[in-house]
C-alpha cells in the first residue's frame, strides 16, 4: 500500500497540517494573541456543544461500554497520585501532575479519532470525554484546594471550607460546555424521537466546523507559547503524558479484558498531548503558569512523533 493511502497517514496528516497552518497564522500575526480568547469561546461555547449533542443524540444506553472508561481512570488516577507524591503535595506539584495526565481529547482527540476510527470510535471517545473533565478536574480541584489550605495554614491564614470546595468543584465540572451537551444528547437519545431536520442540519454544519477551527486554534496558541527556561520541567511532563500514560492505560485495559477498537481508542486518547484546561488551573491558583504553558506547547509539538508511533503500534497489534 502506498504510504499516502494508508489510513494512519490519512487521519494524522490533516490534523497536523491544520495545526501547522494555525501556527503560521499566529507567527505572522494574522491572528493576534488578544483574539485567542474570543476564538476559544467560539469553539467551546458554540461549536463543541453542537457536535457533542448531535453525536450522542443517537446513542442508546445499552450500546455504551463503560469498562474502557474505568480502565482509563484506574491508570490515569494512579499516575496522577504517584506524580503528586513524587514532587510533594503543593499547588505546583498538583498542577504539573495534572498536566502529565490530562489529554487534549476535545480540540485534537475528537477530530483525530473521528478521522481514524469513524463513528464507532467517536462514541467510545465521547463516553470517555463525558467524564474525563468531570473526574480529573474535580479530583485536581479538591487536591489543589487541600494543598492550598495546607500552605495557608502553614502561613497562618484561614482556608476555605472543605464543603464549599467540594460544591464548587462539582458545579464547575458538570455545568461545563463539554460534559453537559454529551449528557443532554444521551438523555435525548433515550426518547427515540430523533432530531428534526430543521435542528439537525444547523447542528451538523456547526459540528463540521469544529474540527478545522479547533485545530487552527491549537496552532495559533502554540505560536504564542514561550518555552524559555522551562524545557526541563516540560520534558518531565511530556514523558508522563505522551509516553507513560498510554503504556499504563494499555496495561490497565488489557487487565480488564478490553481488546479491539475500544482498546485502541483508549490508548490513543491517553497519548494525546496535554489539554489547555491545565493552564486554567495554573492561572486560577497563581502557580506554575509558565511551566504549564511550556509543557502544553512541547507536548503538542512532540505528539506529532509520539502519537504517530502509538497509533502505528495499535494498528500493528490489531492486525
Amino acid at each position: 500500500m502506498n504510504i499516502a493511502d494508508h489510513p494512519l497517514f490519512l487521519s494524522l496528516t490533516p490534523v497536523f497540517l491544520l495545526i501547522a497552518l494555525g501556527y503560521m497564522a499566529g507567527q505572522r500575526r494574522w491572528v493576534r494573541e488578544a483574539s485567542v480568547p474570543d476564538l476559544s469561546n467560539l469553539v467551546f461555547l458554540v461549536l463543541i456543544p453542537a457536535l457533542l449533542f448531535r453525536t450522542m443524540s443517537t446513542v442508546r444506553f445499552e450500546a455504551l461500554d463503560l469498562r474502557p472508561v474505568l480502565a482509563y481512570f484506574v491508570a490515569g488516577g494512579a499516575l496522577l497520585l504517584v506524580s503528586i507524591a513524587w514532587r510533594g503535595l503543593n499547588r505546583e506539584s498538583v498542577v504539573l501532575a495534572l498536566a502529565g495526565v490530562f489529554s487534549n481529547m476535545v480540540m485534537i482527540g475528537i477530530t483525530l479519532v473521528g478521522l481514524a476510527y469513524g463513528q464507532a470510535g467517536l462514541v467510545t471517545l465521547l463516553t470517555l470525554v463525558s467524564v474525563h473533565a468531570l473526574i480529573l478536574l474535580s479530583s485536581a480541584t479538591l487536591i489543589l484546594a487541600w494543598a492550598a489550605a495546607r500552605e495557608q495554614h502553614a502561613a497562618g491564614g484561614r482556608a476555605q471550607s472543605v464543603g464549599r470546595t467540594v460544591w464548587s468543584a462539582a458545579k464547575s465540572a458538570v455545568i461545563h460546555p463539554v460534559p453537559l451537551p454529551i449528557v443532554c444528547g444521551l438523555l435525548y437519545a433515550q426518547t427515540g424521537w430523533g432530531l428534526p431536520l430543521v435542528i439537525d442540519r444547523p447542528l451538523q454544519l456547526l459540528g463540521s466546523a469544529f474540527g478545522p477551527v479547533s485545530l487552527l486554534l491549537v496552532g495559533v496558541t502554540l505560536a504564542h507559547t514561550p518555552l524559555g527556561g522551562h524545557v526541563r520541567t516540560a520534558l518531565w511532563v511530556v514523558a508522563s503524558k505522551n509516553l507513560l500514560l498510554p503504556v499504563l492505560v494499555g496495561i490497565s485495559a488489557w487487565a480488564f479484558g478490553i481488546t479491539g477498537l475500544p482498546l485502541t481508542v483508549m490508548v490513543v486518547a491517553a497519548a494525546l498531548p496535554s489539554g489547555a484546561n491545565v493552564f486554567l488551573f495554573a492561572q486560577r491558583y497563581g502557580v506554575a503558569q509558565a511551566q504549564t504553558t511550556a509543557a502544553m506547547g512541547l507536548s503538542t509539538a512532540v505528539s506529532a512523533i509520539t502519537l504517530s508511533a502509538v497509533m502505528a503500534f495499535m494498528a500493528w497489534i490489531n492486525g
